[in-house]
């Protein structure tokens, strides 16, 4: 079998020179002494070591139960990695709990919930203090994407967005050079030595196939990494139905709309499609509607709870949406994401101080206004930041674990 790969044992003791005959000979050489030393080495040395090493101590630290939140109408990354850590958690001996504010109400969302029976808790008003730890999960701040009090007490925050502002908490692992934060607890998982469970692997695969849409937008090697670290423990019929949930008709009409009141004006796609029921429907608007043809840039908004929610998508342009949209609402709601995708959140008592001109039925109105600011903000906008215009985020407190890596184009799940 001359194409067969050779490999030697070289034993306890043996000699240099034998070492080094033999390692001449065959394809590998595994010499017990190296092996071990690299392996302690790997565990214990090194940033990588140092991070999962903070988590676990801030784990110890934290007073239990500890509620693990992702932000407010989680999408898969958030869902999976709070599981995630929640496993962790209890490998170490913590109670914790994956909780989210808000609702989860994307068709996949849910699939990947209820398919996999994920103990996703729901918080409701004063719900959060019956808990003693704080974990934030792909997201960063406190009262920022979230329904926890501005003031709140943070123990740990995982995340892979890049921070709009100081980011508080004992332990900090802020990477934007990933496409997930799911590659995040994968990687933890590893370090941890915790088994990936059928359950877990699906969702944190599941999250990171959503967040780099299938490894092809702002993906890294850590993601693919983590992914084949992954494969093996997926359910891969379970993960199969999950990607292919029934469209709800709420969705459905939503596209319809869109569809039908769209503007476009270079490449750029604007279209309100008035009252609607489930904000996850624009995302998924905004994202099918990049296939029409001379489209590169989408913006679906529309109206409920008494908010105008936008949501944005961009493909195959140098615009950085989120700071387009940022530059465009930020003056009148809450807005932000990454180069393409981002979203924004305009209360609605907002229109009456937007000038005394306005006229007409309430969706006419909002398109008025959020289609002139979004053209005037196009037209004014810069190209996005090319790999050698990284900009330092280092807003870690003093003491904490790790800290933001340079900042990276990515996308953002800011539609709420």
């Amino acid at each position: 079998f001359p194409d067969a790969m050779l490999i030697a044992y070289a034993g306890e003791g043996a000699r240099p020179d034998t070492v080094d005959a033999i390692r001449e000979t065959v394809d590998r050489l595994i010499d017990p002494t190296e092996a071990l030393a690299g392996r302690v080495l790997d565990r214990t040395v090194g940033f990588e070591s140092e991070r999962a090493r903070g988590l676990r101590g801030a784990l110890l630290a934290a007073e239990e139960p500890v509620a693990v939140v992702a932000h407010d109408n989680p999408d898969p990354d958030a869902i999976a990695s709070a599981v995630a850590l929640c496993r962790l958690a209890d490998r170490i001996g913590v109670d914790a709990d994956p909780c989210y504010h808000g609702e989860i109400s994307h068709q996949e969302n849910r699939a990947l919930v209820n398919l996999l029976d994920l103990p996703m808790v729901r918080l409701e008003d004063d719900d959060i203090e019956a808990y003693g730890g704080i974990a934030l999960v792909d997201h960063s701040r406190a009262g920022v994407n979230d329904s926890l009090p501005d003031d709140t007490e943070i123990d740990i925050v995982i995340d892979h967005h890049p921070p709009r502002g100081p980011v508080d908490g004992e332990f900090v692992d802020l990477r934007s050079g990933v496409g997930a934060t799911s590659t995040l607890l994968a990687e933890y998982l590893d370090r941890f030595d915790v088994p990936a469970d059928t359950t877990t692997a699906t969702a944190l695969l599941y999250g990171i196939q959503v967040d780099t849409k299938e490894f092809t937008r702002e993906v890294s090697k850590a993601d693919f990494a983590a992914a084949a670290s992954l494969i093996p423990d997926v359910d891969a019929d379970t993960l199969s139905r999950v990607e292919s949930p029934s469209l709800s008709i709420e969705t459905v009409s939503v596209l319809a709309a869109a569809i039908e009141n769209r503007t476009v004006d270079d490449g750029a796609l604007s279209t309100c499609v008035g009252e609607v029921r489930d904000r996850d429907a624009l995302a998924q608007a905004a994202e099918r509607l990049l296939d029409m043809e001379g489209v590169q840039i989408t913006l679906v908004y529309g109206f409920m709870d008494e908010t105008i929610y936008v949501s944005g998508r961009s493909r195959g342009s140098e615009l950085d949406l989120g700071e387009t949209l940022r530059d465009a609402f930020g003056a009148i709601g809450d807005a932000g994401g990454h180069a393409d995708m981002a979203g924004a959140q305009i209360p609605l008592g907002i229109l009456a101080e937007t000038g005394p001109d306005r006229t007409g039925s309430l969706t006419e109105i909002v398109r008025e206004v959020v289609e002139e600011r979004f053209f005037d903000a196009l037209s004014d906008a810069p190209d996005a930041p090319t790999a050698d215009d990284s900009l330092e985020y280092d807003y870690a407190p003093e003491g904490a674990a790790s800290v933001a890596l340079p900042y990276e184009e990515g996308r953002d799940d800011t539609e709420r």
